[in-house]
């Protein structure tokens, strides 16, 4: 089997090449560039493509990659808002994804921005660099004994909870299936837990329905000054009203993994580029706010497990079983 994975960086490389020698059915050849109408009649002779949450998997793509004949896209991760679905049902590709692969690598990372922009370590870190040892700045608050609100607690949300349970903090959530599991979880409506949380975080797919969940009217009825982060997806933040909240003092602070308008920036080194989008710098600007490069899940432990998901994947699919968990369907 063929295999041409596009948009592939060093770390990929890396970690599918370690356990490829356990594949000896598996042939990979790796693009730097990422999948596009142009570049999708690369794939023509290959048994599947492989993408990640960042490439562009519209329908004019999908449609050119039909026509090369390609049955199989392996997402080698766990999001698909980036693939139409309709568009790869009419061409009669299959599509198999990674639904978990290290959910305690993503809520340590939200646990991380969480608590670097709390206790102000980003500009700790610049000052001391600077040989300014003032802590004028740097006041944060405690998290023991205060209220963590989980949006959302599939494998990562759960993760998120015990760390936050872990802390000596209240744990609050928000699911439309509650996780029975989780005995010391309070379970309320989204309106409780903006009204309570003094740390808010997001760990949902994005749907149609919880679209820019994050607003001005949500933010209107948060607690005064909470802790927002986001290593979801960045839509579910309305960037333009959280700016407005964050300029109204609204937030003590706010860690983002993810933002809106980030496709073209993320796993890129645009630090030579005039950006046409002023999103980014427009949230740095702000002293309370840490964005980092969409690199939650980006572990050893986590790249081994999507390295071995997706090949499995390619495994049961020749051999007309996937796993009906990983099949991504319209």
């Amino acid at each position: 089997m063929r295999i041409l994975f596009y948009d592939t960086k060093k770390y990929d490389r890396d970690s599918f090449d370690s356990i490829l020698s356990e594949y000896p059915e598996i042939q990979i050849d790796y693009l730097d560039t990422d999948l596009s109408v142009q570049t999708a009649v690369l794939a023509q002779g290959y048994d599947a493509i492989c993408a990640f949450v960042s490439s562009d998997l519209s329908a004019p793509v999908v449609e050119a990659l039909g026509k090369e004949k390609i049955p199989l896209i392996l997402m080698r991760c766990a999001g698909y808002n980036n693939v139409d679905l309709d568009a790869a049902k009419a061409a009669g590709i299959t599509v198999l994804r990674v639904p978990g692969y290290s959910p305690q690598a993503v809520a340590e990372h939200a646990m991380a921005l969480a608590l670097a922009v709390n206790r102000k370590i980003h500009k700790a870190y610049i000052k001391v660099r600077e040989n300014n040892f003032s802590l004028t700045g740097l006041t944060g608050m405690n998290f023991y004994h205060k209220t963590a609100g989980i949006v959302g607690t599939g494998k990562i949300g759960t993760a998120m909870c015990n760390i936050c349970r872990g802390f000596g903090m209240r744990v609050i959530a928000h699911d439309m299936y509650p996780n029975k599991n989780l005995d010391f979880v309070e379970y309320v409506s989204m309106d409780t837990l903006l009204a309570e949380s003094d740390l808010i975080s997001l760990h949902c797919p994005l749907t149609s329905d919880n679209y820019h969940m994050i607003n001005n009217y949500t933010i209107s009825k948060i607690k005064k000054h909470p802790v927002l982060v986001n290593t979801s997806r960045g839509a579910l933040i309305d960037t333009e009203d959280l700016i407005r909240g964050i300029r109204a003092d609204k937030f003590f602070g706010v860690g983002l993994d993810v933002y809106e308008e980030e496709t073209q920036n993320v796993f890129e080194n645009r630090e030579d580029d005039i950006l046409q989008s002023s999103i980014v710098s427009r949230l740095l600007s702000f002293p309370n706010v840490i964005v980092t490069s969409h690199q939650a899940f980006l572990t050893e432990e986590a790249l081994e497990a999507i390295s071995r998901t997706t090949l499995d994947n390619a495994k049961a699919f020749v051999a007309g079983n996937p796993d009906p968990k990983n099949v991504v369907s319209a």
